[in-house]
């Protein structure tokens, strides 16, 4: 088979989708050399800066109910395997 090689705008990948990577002479945005123009993209971050208004401090309650209820579990589970280990408990 021989012949010209396809041109770039209609060649396909195998699966139909065009090249990963378009001609950079072809690309929009870029100047010679591959840099871009300021502008031609977002910027890093958001340019706002600081808070609206102060934010409220959160609640203790929440996390000190979890530790409570998380070292009696976890009490009751050792208390239970202690007594499945020294026979004290009949289950089943």
């Amino acid at each position: 088979m021989t012949g010209t090689p396809p041109d770039p705008d209609t060649s396909r990948t195998p699966g139909g989708a065009p090249p990963p990577h378009p001609e950079p002479e072809r690309t929009p945005g870029l100047e010679p050399g591959g840099g871009v123009p300021p502008g031609e993209t977002p910027p890093d971050a958001g340019q706002t800066s600081g808070l609206s208004h102060p934010q409220p401090m959160p609640s203790r309650r929440g996390p000190i109910i979890t530790l409570v209820l998380v070292s009696i579990l976890t009490v009751l589970v050792l208390a239970f395997i202690v007594a499945e280990i020294m026979g004290w408990s009949k289950t089943f």
